[in-house]
């Protein structure tokens, strides 16, 4: 797969570090649009994934595993400073199965891991969207692009509505049957009004990390806050950030690229 296809534009050779956002089941890079272009020192990525948008064209990445394998070869060139992975809901689990592949394949490895709004991958799956029928997916595409202030028409949702579903299937076959300890710090944030996911179900993502690494963050609103890169969260990112690489990341994990 082209390498220049994972994200929208290619990275600044002079940003300090990179924070990756990976994209919400049945979206594109683009939901992101509201976020900055940085946060703190590190330069914003929005990851594209296949079937959607400018990679409409392309056929679904099918499991989890098979996605992080083919994020991890396009986002290499681009490893080669400290840098964080950012997931929401269906955007957390291929953040963390990617930064997964990147560690049991020796290369580099997130300094910070946020995983927003999901449980950790020996709990699930876990969701009410795994159970929704087409109708009620439907409905809930409609929701979304009305958070995002757009309206698109009926064609936009329907192919929308394919991609969820495909996305939803991968999120339903991804189940770790033990916790992995990764060497990035993690952050586990919650919404205190998510209806979808409440911050007490996110505590498993403890056992992924050392216990000094772990850090758990619970931020006003609800589950789809996030898109608005509210001020709360951009601290949360920002001040984790800004304590610097973590001490062994590519100790076992693999060298930075020069």
């Amino acid at each position: 797969m082209s390498r220049g296809k994972w994200l929208l534009r290619r990275p600044r050779g002079e940003a300090a570090s990179r924070l990756f956002l990976f994209p919400y089941s049945g979206l594109g890079a683009s939901m992101y649009s509201k976020w900055p272009a940085s946060v703190g020192g590190a330069e914003v990525c929005a990851v594209q994934f296949p079937s959607r948008e400018n990679r409409i064209r392309e056929p679904h990445y099918g499991t989890y595993e098979e996605l992080a394998a083919n994020v991890a070869e396009g986002l290499l060139p681009y490893l080669d400073r400290p840098f964080g992975f950012f997931g929401h809901c269906g955007g957390a689990l291929p953040a963390f199965a990617t930064a997964l592949h990147l560690f049991k394949e020796g290369l580099p490895t997130p300094d910070w891991l946020f995983m927003s709004s999901q449980v950790s991958p020996h709990d699930g799956p876990f969701g009410r969207w795994l159970g929704l029928n087409e109708n009620e997916l439907r409905a809930e595409l409609e929701l979304f692009f009305a958070k995002l202030g757009a309206q698109p028409n009926p064609d936009i949702i329907e192919m929308g509505l394919g991609v969820l579903i495909d996305d939803l299937e991968a999120n339903k076959k991804y189940h770790l049957d033990e916790p992995v300890e990764m060497p990035s710090a993690l952050h586990a944030i919650g919404w205190d009004v998510d209806k979808e996911i409440r911050p007490e179900q996110m505590g498993g993502w403890a056992r992924y990390t050392a216990e000094d690494r772990f850090h758990r963050a619970i931020l006003p609103g609800d589950h789809h806050t996030f898109l608005g890169a509210p001020e709360g969260l951009l601290e949360v990112l920002a001040d984790a950030m800004a304590l610097g690489a973590t001490e062994d990341s590519t100790e076992g994990t693999g060298e930075r690229l020069a």
